[in-house]
């Protein structure tokens, strides 16, 4: 088993960005979903109900995320110092507003008011304590730090669908290649090069997934869902891929081999 890829999404909902290797530190991978969009009751805003946004590309520019809005141009993010409490799922979590500029030409593009606000370090939002003992920080992501797939079952999962779809559909930040289908339900803790995950969650999946990224359309089937749905429903959800957290700051690479500590 080895990394077969990996991806950072710097704006929570905006498209991600593939890359040869990540650094890790407190939040997970660096710079991942450490901004984020919200409305104008300060609540977050995802491809949920804007499946637009996967057109908007990010990139990064040194340590500036950058971001290109279809017909409105690029524009680097910057933040402000005015505070603001936003709301992710049920956490209200600290912020700084970014600067103007990109949050009006966002707003164009989808036709309502929002605002692009940043994570700074001083902001702590801890992952689930229902699923993680240790007083564990996570940026604006769902809910952990990463999302672990395996090549294989999406390969799978293509078999069953008239249409077959890419993992960015899955927007996980390490893909695993080399093992069996559906092997990472098993999963309980791995190594990858000298870095160690803990699996503690199976990741459940929502109507995002039928987001196309290319063209930010949802798909009339509603699939890849309704067929995952049909095979992958537990009490958990409808699953494709693994949650993890990481034991310490570190380095991981495309390539670097991966080894299943524990399994159940």
């Amino acid at each position: 088993m080895k990394v077969h890829s990996l991806f950072v999404y710097p704006v929570k909902s905006l498209s991600g960005i593939e890359v040869t290797s990540f650094h890790t530190d407190d939040f997970g991978p660096v710079g991942d979903r450490r901004w984020m969009i919200v409305d104008d009751e300060r609540r977050f805003v995802t491809q949920r109900e804007h499946p637009e946004l996967a057109r908007v590309e990010t990139q990064l520019d040194g340590d500036q995320v950058v971001i290109n809005i279809p017909g409105e141009g690029e524009f680097g993010l910057t933040a402000s110092n005015d505070e603001l409490r936003v709301l992710v799922w049920r956490d209200w979590v600290k912020a700084l507003a970014g600067l103007p500029e990109a949050s009006d030409a966002l707003s164009r593009f989808c036709h309502k008011p929002v605002r692009l606000v940043f994570m700074p370090d001083s902001s702590f939002r801890r992952v689930d304590a229902g699923r993680v003992d240790e007083y564990r920080r996570v940026g604006f992501a769902d809910g952990f730090p990463f999302l672990v797939t395996n090549t294989a079952s999406l390969a799978e999962l293509n078999t069953r669908l008239e249409v077959p779809v890419e993992m960015r559909r899955f927007r996980p930040n390490i893909v695993v290649d080399g093992a069996d289908a559906w092997d990472e339900d098993h999963w309980q803790s791995l190594s990858i090069g000298n870095n160690r995950l803990s699996i503690v969650k199976p990741c459940s999946r929502c109507v995002m997934t039928t987001v196309d990224p290319s063209t930010g359309l949802k798909d009339a089937a509603v699939q890849p869902l309704r067929t995952l749905s049909r095979y992958r429903r537990t009490g958990e959800g409808v699953i494709f891929g693994q949650n993890a957290i990481h034991e310490s700051p570190g380095l991981i690479r495309v390539g670097e081999p991966v080894t299943v500590n524990q399994s159940e």
